[in-house]
């Protein structure tokens, strides 16, 4: 059965500028830039010139007024990022900022390409050509061919029109192995060391390696050596000359390309902290972000149509578009200025909490920090400090931090003493690196031990410590 009914709720909703400015704070600084740059040249009113611009504050509200009834107030929600629809209202209603993708720099060859240009080694006709470019579009980034040989079979017929059978599909994979680098178009991690193994020149060692990964991988792979040496009635040293050969094989191909070429990769920090006479001095990165001014030409157009007797819908065209640029101008300079405070002001309240630690750079003086904890003392949003603790670097003297790495939760010591599970952590990974590899602590024992340095947590909390620091269970750190 329908039926209508009124029902009062309140609800909170970010307005179109709060959007853009959250959009703003969130931006590391190469990306920060890049979005100045564009705005810059977009955006006509905006100058870089002092001489020729006007301070935002100094706009006199009054020239915008519409000066007759037939020009309407414009809206400047119509058109804060860009000329014609803003980004923000093409997004849905439950549009969130963890959806969209931030796209990486690159530069140079990609990998594609590079396996491509092999090809031209071999005598291939043009289906076969485009057969082994559609199987190196298929690999992942790590050099993998995750798919079956039908599935390509099918996607060949489907998207190219080219019947090829899995023979065929197979003898062009054939050919796939004997790119550069070795490994790559592998099925899984199984086969791509088997061929990087059987490109090697032959030895006792590598014929040994081959026969272990081949018929003896899942208990290679857990670490069985007592198995493994049984099986094949050899020796430790033997097994152990093994072991050096495999590790020196690369188990992502693809991936050790990627990060060779990746040119554009390198963290710029969004701030630097210095100690000078015992005082730690925070700074702000502004590289390459002029200061931005509202120009001075615009404002004169628009003082000139105030002034002038012939109005016709051109001039009323072209007043509109000025006035739309000098405000949209006014706010982004105005965002900009707020985005700044916003981080220079959590960025301080950070500092001042973690202050003993940034003097002397011991880990065990971070102090338990939350989101909570820093939003509370500049009065602000959980979710600001979150966008900027995510997505900002920190030059220190101890080196480039992701702000995030200052904030742990606080766990009490023996003493009954707060420290922060950081200290716990750092403690962990020493005692880790320091065991004896022949025989690796267990879980229950890492217990036991940091319980007697005074840290009472328990088992599980010992192996969710152990894999956030990434550290294997015992039996995958033992050693021959």
């Amino acid at each position: 059965m329908l039926n209508q009914k009124l029902k009062l709720k309140l609800s909170q909703k970010l307005s179109p500028q709060q959007i853009q400015l959250m959009k703003l704070i969130q931006l590391s600084t190469q990306e920060f830039e890049q979005r100045l740059s564009t705005e810059i040249e977009e955006n006509p009113a905006l100058d870089t010139s002092k001489d020729e611009s006007i301070e935002p504050d100094n706009l006199d509200d009054s020239e915008f007024e519409k000066d007759d009834n037939s020009h309407e107030e414009i809206d400047v929600n119509d058109y804060l990022s860009d000329d014609d629809t803003p980004d923000y209202k093409l997004k849905s209603n439950n549009y969130s900022e963890e959806s969209e993708k931030s796209i990486p720099f690159a530069s140079g060859t990609s990998f594609n390409q590079y396996l491509t240009a092999q090809l031209h080694s071999f005598s291939l006709n043009k289906k076969e050509q485009q057969i082994a470019e559609f199987i190196i579009g298929s690999l992942d980034p790590f050099g993998y061919l995750r798919r079956d040989i039908l599935d390509i079979s099918d996607d060949l017929i489907f998207t190219l029109g080219i019947d090829a059978d899995e023979k065929l599909i197979k003898d062009i994979l054939d050919k796939i192995y004997l790119l550069e680098p070795p490994g790559v178009g592998a099925r899984d991690l199984k086969q791509c060391l088997i061929l990087q193994l059987k490109r090697k020149n032959k030895t006792k060692t590598i014929d040994l390696s081959l026969k272990i990964i081949e018929e003896f991988f899942d208990l290679f792979s857990k670490k069985h050596f007592e198995k493994i040496k049984q099986k094949l009635n050899i020796s430790n040293d033997e097994l152990k000359d093994v072991v050096s050969e495999i590790e020196k094989l690369n188990p992502k191909p693809g991936g050790a390309f990627n990060e060779n070429t990746k040119i554009n990769s390198s963290i710029v920090p969004d701030f630097t902290i210095k100690i000078i006479e015992g005082e730690l001095k925070l700074e702000l990165n502004s590289r390459n972000a002029p200061d931005l001014y509202v120009s001075e030409e615009y404002k004169n157009m628009l003082s000139g149509y105030s002034e002038s007797k012939n109005k016709t819908k051109s001039h009323k065209d072209a007043v509109m578009f000025i006035k739309q640029k000098l405000d949209s101008a006014k706010w982004f300079i105005d965002a900009i200025k707020q985005r700044n405070q916003t981080l220079i002001m959590t960025m301080t309240s950070i500092i001042n909490f973690q202050k003993e630690y940034l003097l002397t750079g011991d880990e065990s003086k971070i102090k338990p920090m939350i989101l909570k904890d820093i939003a509370e003392k500049i009065d602000m949003d959980i979710s600001t400090i979150s966008r900027v603790a995510n997505s900002k670097y920190v030059d220190t003297p101890y080196g480039t931090k992701l702000i995030k790495s200052f904030f742990s939760e606080g766990i009490k010591n023996s003493q009954g003493i707060e420290i922060s599970t950081i200290e716990v952590k750092k403690t962990l990974e020493n005692i880790i690196e320091n065991e004896n590899k022949n025989d690796p602590h267990t879980d229950d024992q890492l217990t036991k031990i940091l319980n007697k340095k005074g840290y009472p947590i328990a088992r599980r909390t010992v192996a969710k410590y152990r894999e956030m620091i990434g550290a294997p269970v015992a039996r995958l750190r033992k050693e021959l």
